[in-house]
C-alpha cells in the first residue's frame, strides 16, 4: 500500500495486428481504455501514449498510419514514461508496449501485468 497517488501508463496493442484498419485500432485503444477505471479505482492517476500521442499527430495533419507515426508513437511514450512511476502491460503482442516495459526496468519501474497487482493506495486523512 502506498499513499502517494502512482501514474501509471497502461501499455498494450494499438496498431500492432491492425493493417492500419482504423476500427482495429479503435478496438485497441477502447481495451487501453478499460483498464483506466482499475487503475484510477485503486487510487492512482492512469495514462495511455496515445492519448498524448495521437492529438500531437492529428496537430501535424498525420494519423496513426502516417510515416510520421513512428517519430512521434514511441518518444511520446518514451517522454512520458519520465513522469511515470509505474507501468500496466496489457496482454498481446506490441514492440511499443515492449519497449515501454524495457524502458521502466531500465528505470527501475515497477511493470504490472495485471490490476489487481498494483497496490491499493491508502490516503491520508485530512487534518
Amino acid at each position: 500500500m502506498t499513499d502517494k497517488p502512482m501514474l501509471i501508463l497502461i501499455a498494450g496493442p494499438y496498431r500492432s495486428g491492425t493493417q492500419g484498419d482504423p476500427q482495429a485500432m479503435a478496438a485497441h485503444l477502447a481495451r487501453l481504455e478499460a483498464a483506466a477505471w482499475p487503475v484510477f479505482a485503486a487510487g492512482h492517476l492512469p495514462v495511455i501514449g496515445e492519448w498524448i500521442a495521437l492529438p500531437v499527430l492529428r496537430s501535424a495533419g498525420a494519423g496513426p498510419t502516417d510515416p510520421l507515426a513512428d517519430q512521434v508513437l514511441y518518444p511520446a511514450a518514451e517522454r512520458l514514461l519520465a513522469h511515470c512511476d509505474a507501468v500496466l502491460r496489457l496482454p498481446g503482442d506490441s514492440t511499443g508496449a515492449d519497449q515501454d516495459v524495457a524502458t521502466a526496468r531500465r528505470r527501475g519501474l515497477p511493470v504490472y501485468h495485471d490490476a489487481a497487482e498494483i497496490p491499493r493506495r491508502t490516503p491520508r486523512e485530512s487534518a
